[in-house]
């Protein structure tokens, strides 16, 4: 191990760096070849941008002027005093919060962003407190929508039971990291967000103004706070999610590859069918063609959803596999594709990993709750 450590360190990251890239590029272009596979990275990213980012920009733009109005007429407040004795003890959070869980529920990860960059919301927070508000939102993104997506393949009880065990992973990862960053950064335990005098301010301003000018000042500038989340998140959601689809997908269905979007090689379903036995201990996975929808939900959950009419028409799924699909694409939900950027946004870039990580454990947690409740919803 020393004798490794002291080879790492007489070579130079450049050559790591294009040593890997090299490899997996090298790999992925033996098997498409090297025009279609730049075809492929090119188109997907493209039909991403378009037809992925951009419609989430709209979804913050939106969202993020609902949020900016509820704070603007005491929505929040409200929220508050009705929902503390239930947040506090599960999430460790203030009761406002709930207002967030809502906001990503009904649309997705970055609308938690949108309602964190007002003062009169972030007030209620300790630092530690609204730092892991990236994984609490985010385990709720686009949740109504992966709810009534399965409703409409026909499962019904799995669907809730799946939201159940988003819950219980929202729980893990929220607290998980509420603890990673104590210990890293142990001021921001006791550290206010925002001073009283600000919000008091801020208050004061609002007051002020004529209710018209209110509602449109509300409106216009949670709009534009949503822009801005729009315009952050495309880094991740094109490379990231690009990569994983490259690795998941297969050729085209005449069995070559064409250079068309989400082409791709299936290594992680090659990985997932030499795991296999892990996965059905874990998650009750039958198939290792299973293991696609996770991994894709890593990237985008949207994308992910997009396999399931395949497993159904090829017979794959059952009742657990969507419960489990349910807890893990509503927890994870993009996260790898939009973590960087939601906490790049707050202004705590550097802990990006520890949010990673708690948010991988929390999804994983998520699915494991999801599949033994469902065994024990089946024996009942």
């Amino acid at each position: 191990m020393k004798l490794l450590r002291k080879l790492y360190k007489l070579i130079p990251d450049g050559i790591i760096c294009l040593t890997i890239v090299f490899a997996l590029f090298a790999y992925i272009a033996s098997q498409m070849g090297t025009p279609q596979m730049l075809n492929t990275i090119m188109t997907t990213a493209h039909d991403l941008l378009i037809n992925t980012v951009f419609y989430l920009m709209a979804i913050c733009v939106i969202t993020g002027a609902l949020g900016r109005l509820f704070v603007e007429f005491g929505v929040v407040s409200l929220l508050e005093k009705i929902l503390r004795p239930l947040m506090k003890p599960l999430f460790n959070l203030p009761g406002v919060a709930s207002l967030g869980a809502v906001l990503t529920f009904l649309s997705d990860n970055p609308a938690i962003i949108s309602l964190a960059q007002d003062k009169r919301f972030s007030g209620y927070f300790k630092k530690y407190q609204f730092i892991s508000l990236t994984n609490f939102g985010t385990a709720f993104g686009m949740g109504l929508l992966v709810v009534v997506y399965m409703v409409g393949q026909g499962f019904y009880a799995a669907p809730f039971i799946g939201l159940f065990g988003a819950v219980c992973g929202c729980i893990v990862s929220t607290r998980l990291m509420q603890y990673f960053v104590i210990k890293s950064c142990p001021q921001y335990k006791m550290e206010d967000v925002c001073s009283a005098q600000e919000i008091e301010e801020l208050e004061d301003s609002g007051v002020a103004k004529p209710l018209f000018q209110r509602i449109l000042d509300s409106l216009l500038d949670g709009g534009r706070t949503g822009v801005d989340v729009g315009l952050a998140i495309i880094p991740g959601v094109l490379i990231i999610s690009t990569l994983v689809m490259l690795l998941t997908f297969g050729p085209a269905a005449s069995g070559e590859f064409t250079g068309a979007a989400y082409e791709g090689v299936e290594l992680l379903p090659w990985i997932g069918e030499k795991l296999g036995f892990l996965f059905e201990w874990l998650f009750g996975f039958t198939d290792p063609h299973l293991i696609a929808f996770p991994i894709t939900a890593l990237g985008a959950v949207g994308a992910a959803l997009g396999l399931i009419p395949n497993f159904v028409e090829a017979g794959w799924v059952d009742g657990n596999s969507i419960a489990v699909f349910t807890a893990i694409g509503m927890c994870w939900s993009g996260y790898l594709s939009t973590h960087t950027a939601m906490l790049d946004t707050l202004g705590y870039r550097h802990l990006t990993s520890k949010a990673i990580l708690a948010h991988t454990i929390g999804g994983i947690v998520a699915a494991i709750i999801a599949h033994w409740c469902y065994m024990l919803y089946s024996i009942i």
